[in-house]
């Protein structure tokens, strides 16, 4: 069986899903066994919880801005791109992706020396946990560098496929289309 690009596409957005939803889980087990513990017996209450949460947060934030790019979902000035028309759209699109390109990639850049350096140092956290703080900081070049990539894949439809009955502003974005065009055509 041969993927297509589409497939792969739709692969990445569920593994990206499954991880942040896993990730939030996490976060309220996490949260729900510290309240209960604080309560029920606090001889035995976790004091890691919070900066567990943090973490785990972090990750799911920076994970979910790659689906909010293929969703057209970062906060982003539509006034201005509904006063022009399609093919001035087209152009605010592209320079926009080329300024999230050089932006996303500079946070993975810059985010893979931090992790790095923390690496190095072994640097840890200073509570209990002495979680190795380089985990925590691999959320930035992963983050960037995902955000990055949807931004390339943006860039290229917008430069080579073009459709400004279904790329302009004010058409609904993907993720309130998804599901709809992926039935085959009625014969």
């Amino acid at each position: 069986m041969r993927l297509g690009w589409a497939e792969i596409g739709r692969a990445v957005t569920w593994v990206e899903r499954t991880i942040v939803g896993l990730l939030g889980l996490a976060a309220l087990l996490a949260g729900t066994a510290q309240v209960l513990g604080r309560y029920v017996d606090p001889a035995h209450a976790i004091s890691w919880a919070e900066e567990a949460i943090v973490y785990l947060l972090v990750w799911a934030v920076l994970l979910t801005g790659s689906d909010l790019v293929r969703t057209d979902g970062h906060v982003r000035p539509d006034l201005v791109l509904r006063l022009l028309p399609p093919g001035g759209q087209r152009v605010a699109e592209i320079v926009n992706c080329l300024v999230a390109i050089g932006f996303c990639g500079a946070l993975a850049w810059y985010g893979t020396s931090i992790v790095a350096g923390s690496y190095q140092l072994d640097e840890r956290s200073s509570t209990d946990l002495q979680f190795p703080m380089w985990l925590y900081y691999l959320a930035l070049p992963v983050g960037g560098g995902l955000m990055a990539l949807r931004y390339l894949i943006r860039l290229g439809r917008y430069m080579f496929a073009f459709d400004p009955a279904r790329m302009t502003v004010g058409y609904p974005g993907a993720h309130e289309l998804e599901g709809l065009h992926d039935a085959p055509p009625a014969s």
